[in-house]
């Protein structure tokens, strides 16, 4: 499946920057403790990011049901993923929505003859799809690679599989380029307004 499919950083638009489904549906929200920038607006628009994240490869048909349905996922997987980088216990009322999720119906998976795998299925299971993997995430060994964007405003989370462990960025075309741009004005500041020279 092809990521590029949907453009829609945190601050940038591209809400796909985790490489995993759970993590990039809390994505979704932009800026969520300051300007709040909502990706998923419409039943379309939840269709299409499954189809963008990899968990469906045709959009579904999708209703305002199911875009509560996500809605609701979401909060609870940020709630989570919240107690789970902080130490703290896992919210029941928010694990319980995760847990009624991924009970759902799974995705279908089929392959042709090719080899090629495809994943078809409606909005309820896509959403078990990401709910799982999310269980999967805190429950399993990789939990110790969450992270979020060190960017005050960005609220995306991020698995930190890079060497060291030293990602600070939920993505460097986005809030890794602006920490940049803002770390160089400021040395530049610094030449300009430090002690004059004789």
């Amino acid at each position: 499946m092809d990521r590029a499919l949907a453009p829609v950083t945190c601050q940038t638009g591209d809400v796909l920057l985790a490489d995993h489904p759970a993590l990039d549906l809390v994505g979704t929200v932009a800026e969520r403790t300051t300007t709040r920038v909502e990706h998923l607006t419409t039943p379309a628009a939840l269709a299409d990011w499954l189809v963008a994240a990899g968990v469906l490869d045709t959009a579904p048909a999708a209703s305002a049901a199911d875009l509560e349905a996500a809605l609701g996922l979401r909060e609870a997987l940020y709630a989570v993923l919240r107690a789970t980088t902080e130490g703290e216990p896992l919210p029941p009322d928010a694990l319980a929505v995760v847990h009624a999720a991924a009970a759902g119906p799974a995705v279908g998976l089929t392959l042709d003859v090719d080899g090629g795998l495809h994943r078809e299925g409606d909005v309820t299971a896509a959403l078990t799809a990401v709910a799982r993997a999310a269980l999967e995430l805190v429950g399993g060994p990789e939990r110790q690679l969450l992270r979020w964007c060190a960017d005050a405003a960005c609220t995306h989370p991020f698995l930190d599989r890079s060497r060291g462990g030293r990602r600070r960025w939920c993505g460097m075309a986005g809030c890794g380029d602006r920490a940049k741009a803002r770390a160089y004005r400021a040395r530049r500041r610094g030449i300009t307004d430090g002690p004059e020279r004789s």
